[in-house]
């Protein structure tokens, strides 16, 4: 917990500003949120004006010079099939229906007549421009012939211009078109849409800012508790868990977390007590021989060999309380893989273990179905503590310890060690599982008082459960369930 509170204090001074990193990392996503709402809709406003301009320009442009050859294209076709003179195109029709009306009518053409030479008989609205290429035709013999001009400035305005002669030597006519209007339009058009694609890409960030807000608004509790974890060292903090998203899900594993890691430093406290406290018997029993050392030479020989004895004795008992210790403490980290194991199979090994060491009799019955998924060193650990504590409180020795594996079905696999000792009280039958739970009649017998700890935390780990109870006829019968290792 320190490494960890050490950590957050770097974090915290790593933020620029003096700004929370909680809350710091949260605006960051936010604002990284809105940009990209704003960059995406940015990129298809973008996309979808540019191609939408594009299209209204063509069509508008075609369209105009569509309309614009038409009317040169019926007005050549007009002076072929009729001997007309400029004074035909000098004066509007009252009926409209006359060759100018013709002209003017589609578009709003501008009509500007002219004579032999390429003299002006009758002025457009605003005159148009007289070129040498406009007085040859002007003089040609053949009527409908024409030329084309294009980008025809006429003032600050912009034409397009066709002149078309009459025929042999009358004249032409010039018909103009002008095209500045249509480009001012699509100018206007787009502005327009640039004004809409920004009010869009505007209104996509503050749609995208809302959105984050709501969005990280979990994720910013959620980042208060673990600093407040982080800063403060408590786990016993309420995690802030709501939805069914991946934000709920992750707010849910934050507090399981947090629920396993006060069980686990409570756990690790509660250790820490107990072992100093074991732990403190046989140390002082220790220094008090270790001080009548130094007199040794003064005392009768009976009771330097008690000295040395009772020296060994404390020593062992010594060595197998930090060993159970740390089997204890390390039981829930086993990096042991869980694989198929007999326990019919452990049994045996465990009473082949139990006679070399003790020189008792051990019997095993095992059914032959007896497979789990489990940890065999575990689970081996489990029951060689079982044996080894049957043969402690056994001090008769002429009763052989049994060992019984049982498939019960539907609940795994039960294993007992029975034996022929002075039994169990009812009081104790409840206890004995705890750590350092020693009973009173077996308070002068050696032991750490962790070895049926053990086999409650290997019975855990395994998804079953340790039980003891008084056998008939005396002694005991203490053992677990086991049905296969629990993952993590």
């Amino acid at each position: 917990m320190r490494d960890r509170e050490d950590a957050g204090s770097s974090a915290d001074t790593a933020v620029p500003d003096g700004r929370r990193p909680g809350r710091w990392r949260a605006r960051s996503l936010r604002t990284t949120l809105a940009i990209a709402f704003a960059l995406v809709a940015a990129g298809v406003t973008a996309l979808v004006g540019v191609l939408s301009y594009d299209s209204a320009a063509r069509l508008v442009r075609v369209d105009q010079e569509a309309v614009f050859d038409e009317v040169v294209h019926d007005l050549r076709a007009q002076v072929r099939q009729q001997a007309l003179v400029p004074e035909d195109f000098t004066s509007a029709d009252p009926d409209h229906d006359g060759p100018r009306d013709d002209l003017t009518r589609p578009v709003g053409t501008d009509v500007q007549v002219l004579g032999p030479g390429g003299t002006v008989i009758d002025k457009g609205s605003p005159p148009l421009p007289v070129d040498s290429d406009a007085r040859r035709t002007a003089d040609a013999d053949t009527a409908g012939a024409h030329v084309d001009d294009d980008d025809v400035p006429v003032g600050d305005d912009e034409y397009r211009m066709a002149t078309v002669a009459l025929g042999d030597g009358r004249g032409a006519v010039q018909v103009a078109q002008e095209f500045s209007d249509t480009e001012d339009l699509l100018r206007e058009l787009q502005k327009r849409t640039l004004l809409f694609a920004a009010t869009v890409v505007l209104a996509a960030g503050l749609f995208g800012w809302w959105l984050a807000r709501r969005i990280t608004s979990r994720l910013v509790r959620l980042a208060e508790t673990a600093e407040h974890v982080a800063s403060t060292g408590r786990l016993d903090v309420a995690v802030p868990v709501t939805g069914g998203d991946e934000v709920g899900s992750l707010g849910r594993s934050f507090d399981r977390m947090l629920g396993r890691l006060a069980r686990s430093k409570d756990d690790q406290r509660r250790l820490a007590q107990d072992a100093g406290h074991e732990l403190r018997t046989p140390l002082t029993s220790l220094r008090t021989n270790i001080s009548l050392l130094r007199r040794i030479d003064e005392l009768p020989p009976a009771s330097r060999d008690e000295l040395v004895t009772d020296l060994a004795d404390e020593s062992r008992e010594l060595t197998d309380l930090v060993n159970e210790l740390v089997n204890l403490a390390a039981g829930h980290q086993d990096d042991e893989t869980p694989v198929e194991v007999s326990l019919a199979e452990i049994a045996e090994d465990v009473a082949v273990l139990a006679r070399r060491r003790t020189g008792r009799t051990v019997t095993v019955r095992a059914d032959p179905d007896s497979t789990i998924t489990g940890r065999p060193t575990q689970l081996q650990r489990a029951l060689t503590n079982l044996v080894e504590n049957a043969a402690k409180f056994d001090a008769d020795g002429t009763a052989p310890i049994e060992i019984a594996v049982t498939r019960i079905p539907g609940a795994g696999v039960r294993v007992e060690v029975l034996d022929r000792g002075p039994g169990l009280a009812e009081v104790d039958s409840a206890r004995i599982f705890d750590r350092f739970y020693r009973a009173p009649a077996a308070r002068s017998s050696p032991g750490s008082g962790l070895g049926l700890s053990i086999v409650r935390e290997v019975a855990a780990a395994h998804g079953g459960v340790p039980f003891a109870a008084r056998r008939d006829g005396g002694g005991a019968v203490i053992g677990f369930t086991a049905r296969e290792a629990i993952q993590g």
